[in-house]
């Protein structure tokens, strides 16, 4: 017989192997034991992108961020900016509220007109939200998504001078943080309308949904600190109902900034983010324009 390991040849019937040792009946009933698994699922190749489908991409890139913002522009200053308000600007401010508060180590949760702020820092939530980010860094590196890593490195860099800061001022920026964060987040969901063409956001169209989100955000914000330069009745001092002082009494009232601190601070902080939203959209129609070329090229 032969043995089913080494191929020996074995001139007389025996129990185990005469070269390389093996009891033939343990090695049988072990092969037989071994599940047997599936070959792997090669992922079918993605379709290449087309002469066309690159040329409508490059129009996108072109035309869809200025438009949107103009058409963002015209909807806060229309008789729809309540309704506008109530349904995009309202949960992008107070997520901004929520967010800061998080990055300086209080806890926070965004409601509708009002998010509830912890009166002191709480330990637990900034060693979530550190740990989160991290988990999130350590995902995207493997991935290979380097704006990623880079945002999330930010993000960590942000909380380290938010913790660090004094309780006092950290309970002011809080409270900057709602307009800001029309500001800010409001340009982050803007920029997904670049992502990669593989990512679930352009993939599902949740880029369109996120622009116009953004877009609203922060024109609203932006538009009343722009024209609160000339006019500060634009700015809402005062009290909303049912929640307390206004944002930006508690700044003037509460905190001591002064009003054209106060404007100063939003606009710059807007004109930022215009510039980021301006260098992007620059480098976004390039990529657009050398893949129709590319493209073309090909034939």
């Amino acid at each position: 017989m032969q043995c089913p390991k080494c191929q020996f040849d074995h001139e007389a019937q025996t129990i185990e192997c005469l070269k390389c040792g093996i009891v033939f009946a343990k090695y049988q009933r072990a092969h037989e034991a071994l599940p047997t698994l599936p070959l792997p699922i090669e992922a079918a190749p993605e379709a290449p992108v087309t002469l066309q489908e690159a040329r409508v991409e490059f129009t996108y890139r072109l035309l869809v961020l200025p438009v949107a913002l103009v058409v963002a522009r015209l909807l806060v200053g229309s008789p729809l900016a309540p309704l506008v308000r109530i349904f995009v600007s309202m949960w992008v401010h107070e997520t901004g509220h929520a967010v800061t508060a998080w990055l300086c180590g209080f806890g926070a949760f965004p409601g509708p007109w009002h998010t509830p702020v912890s009166s002191g820092r709480l330990p637990v939530v900034t060693v979530a939200l550190a740990v989160g980010v991290g988990w999130g860094i350590l995902q995207a590196w493997r991935a290979q998504y380097w704006s990623l890593v880079a945002g999330g490195s930010t993000l960590l860099l942000l909380q380290l001078v938010g913790t660090g800061l004094p309780a006092v001022r950290a309970q002011a920026l809080i409270i900057f943080g709602g307009d800001a964060g029309c500001l800010v987040i409001g340009s982050l969901l803007m920029a997904t309308f670049y992502a990669h063409r593989e990512s679930t956001l352009y993939r599902g169209a949740l880029r369109w949904g996120c622009l116009g989100m953004g877009a609203v955000a922060f024109m609203d914000a932006f538009g009343t600190w722009w024209s609160a330069r000339h006019d500060l009745e634009r700015i809402p001092f005062g009290e909303n109902e049912g929640v307390g002082l206004s944002d930006p009494s508690l700044l003037l009232d509460a905190y001591g900034w002064t009003t054209q601190a106060m404007i100063r601070r939003y606009v710059w902080l807007g004109v930022v983010c215009l510039g980021a939203l301006a260098l992007l959209y620059v480098v976004g129609a390039l990529h657009a324009r050398a893949a129709v070329r590319m493209r073309q090229e090909r034939g």
